[in-house]
């Protein structure tokens, strides 16, 4: 939970594996979408890595990791829910 506009860090882990090759995060409200999308050198990608998103305006936000393989499909998917409250002072 935050307040608008708020600054959401994503902090992910991963174990390094030759075919991890990217990863993805998707902050995704009725009304608002922000996505953000990194390659990965398979084995010698870092164990964690930080995605950030500025300025979320309020709402109810899924968050989505996704891991993607050397084929590109999916190889893992992590789901969050962030609220991000309106004070009524950013009108």
């Amino acid at each position: 939970m935050s307040f608008a506009p708020a600054n959401v860090v994503i902090r992910t882990r991963l174990e390094p594996d030759v075919d991890n090759r990217g990863m993805e995060v998707i902050a995704e409200s009725g009304d608002f979408y922000r996505s953000s999308a990194i390659q990965l050198e398979g084995d010698r990608a870092p164990r964690t890595v930080t995605f950030e998103f500025k300025s979320l305006p309020p709402g109810e936000y899924q968050v989505t990791a996704v891991l993607l393989g050397t084929d590109g499909q999916r190889r893992a998917l992590v789901r969050s829910h962030v609220n991000v409250i309106d004070t009524g002072t950013s009108r």
